[in-house]
């Protein structure tokens, strides 16, 4: 009777790390970049800040209006019935009005305009009545109402932005305020990405039934276009140990990180790991996922290494589960949107085997009520990259956890922020 080897249909095989322990250790082995560079802010989204910002004055700098109306001051709002109340002059924003305003006197004023000295109440021009240069205000009114406080937005030398910040629009608009046209940032890191495999063949070369076409590195040459990031293409490297060492040797040289596909299972051609073991060290190579199960990880030089699986649905799993955290590991990001994980019911029986974490490619959907439902994609083989196309979500199947039946609540992981 023949003794079966180790497998990736195995549940419980020796040696599987699990996928949080995975990622722990990836973690930890991943050093956040020290270097920074200077850039506009025009071209900072995307960015992560290097640099706390700091206020250097208060926003709003003086008190100003909210409205377009009329400002007075307080004790000339009635307590019953209406007071009537003369304009003496006009403030508009951007310009400071000097002018004494008494009680029983007021000012037309602007959005934004400063509120003259004294004045702590401004009503909105459908507040009152007016009849040429008399206004009529009853007690509807209330002091400070419609100011914007000197300092109610940032208050100065407060911090508003700290390092590690993921920088997004609302952020460029709140550096500008502030009067900064250049930040510090993180420098681009360098990534270095390959195919491997004798079967792999690039897109436009001649096709036939031993050849598939490269699918792997435009996935991730896709998923790493941001602005935060140099992608160095390595092409499509030949599935021999001499070659292959000989490359990751040189991209250590400027790369931060490597991430190669294929060639780290345990075939008589599978060549990666061999030359990762030879070039560096491996931190492990197998982890109990599905799909993603080989997936090599170490280091040449200072380069991390990732040696993804060769198939495609196997490599973007992989890479938004533990390659995409340690990228934002080495960048310093602190603050990003991020992938939520939400609960949803499965409208399917999903079968699952306890022992690894399985990732499911599914469609969620949301009710009017805010209900989320989700189902799988179909078919979820690790070559059946349609399946990803499909989906909008990971439902993500905890380790322990055995077949989900329909109507059971699971794990989802949207690809909203994680795209």
């Amino acid at each position: 009777m023949i003794d079966p080897q180790p497998n990736c249909t195995d549940i419980f095989e020796q040696g599987l790390m699990p996928v949080d322990q995975a990622l722990k250790k990836i973690l930890s082995a991943t050093p956040q970049l020290a270097d920074y560079q200077i850039i506009n802010i025009e071209h900072a989204k995307g960015r992560t800040l290097a640099e706390s910002i700091t206020a250097p004055f208060n926003v709003p700098q003086h008190n100003n209006s909210a409205v377009d109306g009329y400002a007075f001051h307080a004790i000339d709002i009635p307590t019953e019935g209406i007071t009537k109340l003369t304009v003496i002059d006009s403030a508009y924003a951007g310009k400071a009005n000097l002018t004494q305003i008494n009680s029983g006197q007021c000012i037309r004023i602007m959005t934004g305009a400063i509120i003259p000295k004294d004045l702590d109440v401004v009503a909105m021009q459908e507040h009152v009545e007016c009849y040429g240069t008399i206004i009529s205000v009853d007690k509807r009114h209330k002091q400070g109402q419609n100011i914007r406080l000197a300092g109610e937005d940032i208050r100065q030398n407060e911090t508003i932005l700290p390092a590690g910040k993921f920088i997004t629009p609302a952020d460029i608009g709140l550096i500008a305020c502030l009067g900064f046209a250049e930040i510090k940032v993180r420098r681009k890191l360098k990534i270095a990405i390959a195919s491997t495999g004798n079967e792999v063949i690039s897109i436009g070369a001649n096709h036939s039934k031993e050849k598939i076409y490269d699918s792997n590195r435009y996935i991730l040459y896709s998923a790493l276009d941001r602005p935060d990031i140099e992608i160095i293409n390595l092409g499509i490297l030949e599935d021999n140990a001499e070659t292959l060492l000989k490359q990751f040797k040189q991209s250590s040289l400027y790369a931060d990180i490597i991430i190669s596909s294929g060639g780290v299972s345990v075939g008589d051609a599978d060549y990666t790991r061999t030359a990762l073991k030879q070039s560096g060290t491996v931190d492990f190579w197998k982890i109990a996922i599905k799909p993603g199960r080989p997936l090599a990880f170490g280091s040449i030089g200072k380069s991390l290494f990732f040696g993804l699986p060769g198939n495609p649905v196997a490599v973007m799993v992989t890479f938004y589960q533990f390659v995409l955290p340690a990228i934002e590991q080495m960048l310093g990001i602190k603050n990003k949107v991020i992938a939520p994980l939400i609960k949803a019911k499965s409208e399917e029986n999903i079968a699952k085997k306890p022992g690894r974490t399985e990732v499911v490619r599914g469609i969620i959907k949301q009710d009017n009520e805010g209900n989320c439902t989700v189902k799988t994609t179909g078919k979820q083989g690790s070559g059946i990259l349609r399946s990803m196309s499909l989906a909008n979500a990971f439902i993500i199947l905890e380790h322990d956890r055995s077949t989900v039946k329909a109507g059971e609540t699971v794990t989802v992981q949207t690809f909203s922020g994680l795209f």
